[in-house]
């Protein structure tokens, strides 16, 4: 693909790409103190890591679809990753899968926990919600004058 069918100049739709502050991050985390990245080897390595995630998802996808499915779930990436020979990366990827969960979970937990410890019923809470948006509306309207 050319510059002229949508390829920035580093050779990835910036649409495709990745952070450069994120990337840059990472890059300084995992190298030595005394070893400096140049700027053309980070935008190798961010179409390197593009180009794999692609990979992944399309792999992912060709499973998603035998299985007659319409969303690709974290299942379909972890055996994507193992058809495609990264079994190295599966273990890790699980443990990373489980703290997501787990974190939601929590979330979840915490939202419901301070619902009910407001001592409201769901119809008070939702009469205070819309006297809160009246209460700003009301008061936007006066700034706005």
């Amino acid at each position: 693909m050319s510059d002229s069918e949508g390829r920035g100049t580093s050779g990835v739709d910036d649409e495709l790409s990745l952070p450069k502050a994120t990337v840059q991050k990472l890059i300084t985390e995992m190298m030595p103190d005394d070893i400096v990245c140049a700027k053309d080897t980070r935008e190798l390595l961010i179409d390197c890591c593009v180009e794999f995630i692609h990979l992944i998802a399309s792999e992912a996808n060709e499973i998603c679809e035998k299985e007659t499915k319409k969303t690709i779930a974290a299942e379909h990436v972890i055996s994507a990753l193992q058809s495609l020979g990264f079994e190295s990366y599966v273990e890790e990827v699980q443990e990373v899968l489980n703290d997501h969960k787990e974190q939601q979970k929590q979330d979840r937990d915490r939202k419901s926990t301070r619902l009910e410890n407001s001592g409201m019923s769901e119809e008070e809470l939702l009469k205070a919600q819309q006297m809160l948006f009246e209460q700003s509306r009301l008061k936007y309207q006066e700034q706005q004058q």
